[in-house]
C-alpha cells in the first residue's frame, strides 16, 4: 500500500483532518445558522461505516490528528459506534489524537463514553455565562444543560477548552468574567473572530465583528500576557496569563493570516473535502468511496489530487467594511 505522506504544493505536510459528521445541531447560533435551516437529505450523508473508511484512509496517508465536528457531532445517531471504531487507530499508534468540538449539550450523556473511546481533550463552544443572553445567541440552547455537560466532561477526565466567539455589543462586557471563570476551573480559553460564512437571514456580519486586537489589548490592561510559541496544529496563537497560569488562544482569520503553517483539511458530512476553510474549492470524495467498495486506491488518488490543489491561503477581509472573501456555505456544513 502506498503510504507516502500528504504534502501540499507549498511543502506543508497534511496531518490534521477535521470531520463534520452531521450538519444538524440542537442549537441555532446566530453567527452559524439561520433559524429555519434546511438540512441535507440523509442519503447524501456518509454513513458511519463510510466515515470510518474515509478517516481510516486519511490515517493510512499520514493524518495523525482527527477532530470530530458538526453541526453538533453528538446529536448524530449512534455516533459512539464511530468513536469506538476510531479508537483502534489510537491503540495502534497510527493516530495520535482524537478530539471533538461540541456545544456541550450532550456531554452529560456521552462524556464517559468519549473518554472510554480514547478522547482526552474536547473543545466546548460557549459565548456567554448569562442565561438570557445564551438563549438569545443560541436561539434554542439552554445554559444550565451545557454547564452540566462541562461538569460531566471534567468528572470523566476530559481536558476542556472553551471556544468563545467575540461578538461586538454582546459579550464584550464578559471578557474578564469568562476569563476568570475558565481559570477557576483550570480550563484554557480561545477567542475566535466571527467568520463571514453563509446567509444568516438578516444577521449583520460587520455589526457582529469585534477585533481580537482590541480584545487582547483589553486583557493586557488587566493581566500580564506572555506570548507563547505553543502550537496545536490549529490556527490559534497563544498567550499565557501570568496571574492565572491559563493559556488564552486567539483565532484571527480576519486580521492575522495563519495560513503559512496550515496542516489541516476539512471533510464535510457529505464527503466533500475543503482544502481551505476560506475558499470554495472542494473535492468530491464520496464518489470514489461509493464507486469502489472493495478498494481504497481510487479514494487515495482522489485525496492526493485534492491536496495538490490546496491553496497558499484564504482572503477573508473586513477592513473595507464589507465581508470580502465571504463564502456561501454555512459553518455547520463545513464543520466548526
Amino acid at each position: 500500500m502506498e503510504t507516502a505522506p500528504l504534502i501540499d504544493p507549498f511543502a506543508r505536510a497534511i496531518s490534521y483532518l477535521r470531520v463534520s459528521v452531521t450538519d444538524r445541531c440542537d442549537f441555532r447560533c446566530v453567527y452559524c445558522m439561520a433559524e429555519n435551516m434546511t438540512f441535507l437529505p440523509k442519503k447524501e450523508l456518509l454513513t458511519l461505516e463510510e466515515l470510518d473508511r474515509m478517516c481510516s484512509t486519511f490515517i493510512d496517508l499520514g493524518v495523525k490528528k482527527l477532530r470530530i465536528t458538526g453541526g453538533e457531532p453528538l446529536v448524530r445517531r449512534d455516533i459512539m459506534t464511530f468513536f469506538r471504531a476510531m479508537s483502534r487507530h489510537l491503540e495502534s499508534g497510527a493516530l495520535s489524537e482524537l478530539t471533538v468540538t461540541t456545544n456541550g449539550s450532550q456531554l452529560a450523556r456521552f462524556a464517559n463514553d468519549l473518554y472510554a473511546a480514547g478522547v482526552r481533550r474536547i473543545n466546548v463552544s460557549l459565548d456567554t455565562l448569562d442565561e438570557a443572553k445564551f438563549a438569545r445567541v443560541t436561539r434554542w440552547g439552554r445554559l444550565p444543560q451545557v454547564l452540566r455537560g462541562i461538569d460531566a466532561a471534567q468528572a470523566a477526565g476530559l481536558r476542556v477548552k472553551i471556544n468563545t466567539v467575540a461578538l461586538k455589543d454582546f459579550n464584550e462586557d464578559e471578557l474578564f468574567t469568562l476569563t476568570e471563570w475558565c481559570a477557576s476551573r483550570e480550563m484554557d480559553l480561545t477567542f475566535i473572530e466571527v467568520m463571514p460564512m453563509g446567509d444568516l437571514g438578516g444577521e449583520d456580519r460587520i455589526g457582529q465583528y469585534w477585533s481580537l486586537k482590541e480584545l487582547k489589548s483589553e486583557l493586557a490592561q488587566r493581566y500580564t500576557l506572555s506570548e507563547l510559541a505553543h502550537r496545536t496544529g490549529g490556527p490559534a496563537r497563544y498567550s499565557r496569563i501570568e496571574e492565572t497560569g491559563q493559556q488564552i488562544g486567539f483565532i484571527t482569520p480576519l486580521t492575522h493570516n495563519f495560513c503559512e503553517s496550515c496542516n489541516r483539511v476539512r471533510l464535510t458530512c457529505t464527503g466533500e473535502l475543503f482544502m481551505c476553510l476560506g475558499q470554495e474549492d472542494n473535492a468530491d470524495l464520496r464518489g470514489p468511496l461509493r464507486a469502489h467498495p472493495d478498494t481504497n486506491a481510487p479514494l487515495q488518488d482522489a485525496i492526493r489530487a485534492a491536496i495538490a490543489r490546496k491553496p497558499k491561503g484564504h482572503d477573508f477581509d473586513y477592513s473595507r467594511q464589507q465581508a470580502d472573501g465571504q463564502v456561501s456555505r454555512h459553518m455547520s456544513h463545513t464543520g466548526g
